[in-house]
């Protein structure tokens, strides 16, 4: 495989394109702003995952990798709440948020895109962004019944945000345009717009380029490192497109069968023979 055979060393600008400007930085001296805690993660008599423990520090692209069925996509569902283990903990900022339901988690700063896209498809694309920035609104009854004053400066300021995000993904030709018919790679846009609303602290992307043409998927890292770059977002990305992930992360996380096998820098992991044998097979 390709990726596997070599790879730029940390302290190099990466990506086919330089998407990446500044230099890996290492997790040492930095913050973790989300542990995982030996995850147990069961349906019925099938454990989708086993003991799984991990960290992801401040400033950090770190990419979670494996082969299908792996547990990747597992995971964030645990991270955002929609699954909830059997066993271990997750600290959120130090914080075990384990108990805590998916709007509260929300509220934390824990936003996520899906594999397959989760949007409003009758709205448009101004219109289903603007729905994402519910978690931030704190209403006002009366203020917000007249619709004058305090509650109107809201309204200004959340569209001026919404308009700050279609600019920055460069948007605008479709804003007032239905998603429901738009081409894939644009409706995969406006869902990374839906989730920037909500003013992450954490970013998780599960498979932000799944399904796109070779443009699409340039355009789309594009996007993602000026988000890790320009708002300092920490973000967790699934990405089945292993020279991306190279390029672009500074750790890798390697899942098979529902367990961390590895975890580690690209350069690392490109040649780390357990990676290589989940991925080749023996």
């Amino acid at each position: 495989m390709p990726w596997m055979s070599s790879h730029p060393p940390p302290t190099e600008a990466c990506g086919s394109s330089g998407l990446r400007k500044d230099n890996r930085p290492m997790e040492n001296n930095r913050k973790a702003v989300l542990e995982l805690s030996q995850l147990t993660l069961s349906f019925g008599g099938l454990k989708a995952l086993t003991e799984v423990s991990f960290s992801l520090f401040e400033r950090e692209l770190l990419a979670v990798i494996g082969p299908n069925g792996a547990g990747k996509t597992s995971v964030l569902n645990c991270i955002t709440g929609y699954y909830h283990p059997q066993e271990g903990d997750i600290l959120y900022d130090g914080r075990s948020i384990i108990r805590l339901p998916v709007h509260r988690r929300a509220a934390l700063g824990l936003a996520r895109t899906f594999q397959n896209v989760a949007l409003f498809d009758g709205l448009t694309t101004l219109e289903n962004i603007i729905a994402a920035r519910h978690i931030q609104l704190k209403p006002n009854p009366l203020t917000g019944a007249l619709y004058f004053g305090p509650e109107l400066k809201k309204e200004i300021s959340h569209r001026r945000v919404v308009e700050d995000i279609i600019d920055f993904l460069e948007i605008q030709s479709i804003r007032k345009k239905v998603v429901g018919n738009l081409p894939y790679g644009q409706r995969k846009r406006v869902e990374l717009g839906r989730a920037l609303a909500m003013e992450p602290k954490v970013l998780l992307l599960d498979e932000p380029m799944a399904g796109m043409n070779p443009e699409e998927k340039e355009d789309m890292a594009r996007f993602i490192i000026d988000v890790f770059e320009e708002k300092e977002i920490s973000i967790v990305l699934v990405e089945h497109d292993m020279e991306l992930v190279m390029d672009i992360s500074d750790r890798i996380v390697v899942l098979d069968w529902g367990r961390v096998i590895a975890d580690g820098p690209p350069q690392e992991i490109a040649v780390d023979p357990k990676v290589i044998r989940a991925y080749l097979g023996d």
